[in-house]
């Protein structure tokens, strides 16, 4: 009776572990997480947006493409800004990838080739002030970008301040543990959710959702608010002070635009 029960019990946990094995892949690790790196770039006074447009579509974006980066997207803000910017969205497939792929680009004859006219810019002909870039590392719950179709679109990008890195990283497990399947639920669809690692407004985090138009965007955030999960989440004291401020800001893709 007991080497019953022994090849019983042994036949249960082997079976277990296999279905542990299954549900994380072969080697029993998690799916690695994206790297973003959010770029603004701030044109300069009658600067030539053409060239960096030229630059980004037919010299960074192939390159990019080529050494493992499936996803670049470029972004104008909806209105018009002044100073006008520029948006760039480039997901990287790792933290390490990030590195690697930066220094391949350095050495590659085809990049070299096709950015050789932007590299030529004349000093006296500037057509940014300065970029800012941010490295974001995506959240556990959203490893990956989610893609929208090619569509008509528009897309929120939000950061949120904390006034410690505590408040954060109890914003981003609430995220993580509560706040996704309402997303989904009221049509906030995601397209990546990502923690600052470096970059301005530190301590931070920064998520971009998006809608067909900015009424459907007003429709689904007001579901949202009404919904009963959500107050639940919002009164639970665990929660409770992780923003201490909101960015916000309204985008269009580019006709390049991969995203």
């Amino acid at each position: 009776m007991k080497r019953r029960n022994f090849i019983q019990l042994a036949a249960t946990t082997t079976s277990a572990l296999a279905a542990g094995n299954l549900a994380f892949g072969s080697t029993g690790k998690a799916p690695k997480k994206e790297l973003y790196e959010w770029r603004e770039y701030e044109i300069r006074f009658r600067g030539s947006q053409p060239a960096l447009h030229t630059y980004l579509e037919k010299a960074l974006i192939p390159a990019l493409n080529k050494f493992g980066v499936k996803n670049v997207g470029v972004f104008k803000e909806t209105g018009k800004s002044e100073p006008p910017k520029l948006y760039v969205l480039i997901a990287y497939p790792s933290f390490e990838d990030y590195t690697t792929i930066n220094d391949k680009l350095k050495s590659d004859n085809d990049f070299k080739q096709n950015s050789a006219s932007w590299d030529k810019m004349p000093a006296d002909n500037p057509v940014y002030n300065r970029y800012n870039t941010s490295l974001l590392i995506a959240f556990d719950g959203l490893p990956v970008m989610k893609v929208p179709a090619k569509e008509k679109r528009i897309f929120e990008l939000r950061t949120y301040e904390g006034y410690n890195e505590d408040a954060v990283k109890r914003k981003i497990k609430m995220f993580n543990d509560e706040e996704f399947p309402i997303f989904y639920r009221t049509k906030l669809t995601p397209v990546f959710f990502g923690e600052a690692i470096a970059g301005p407004n530190l301590p931070c985090l920064t998520y971009m959702i998006t809608f067909k138009d900015m009424e459907e965007r007003d429709k689904n955030w007001a579901a949202f608010g009404a919904d009963a999960d959500w107050k639940r989440v919002l009164a639970d004291p665990q929660y409770a002070n992780t923003v201490s401020n909101i960015r916000r800001i309204f985008l269009e893709p580019l006709p390049y635009s991969q995203v």
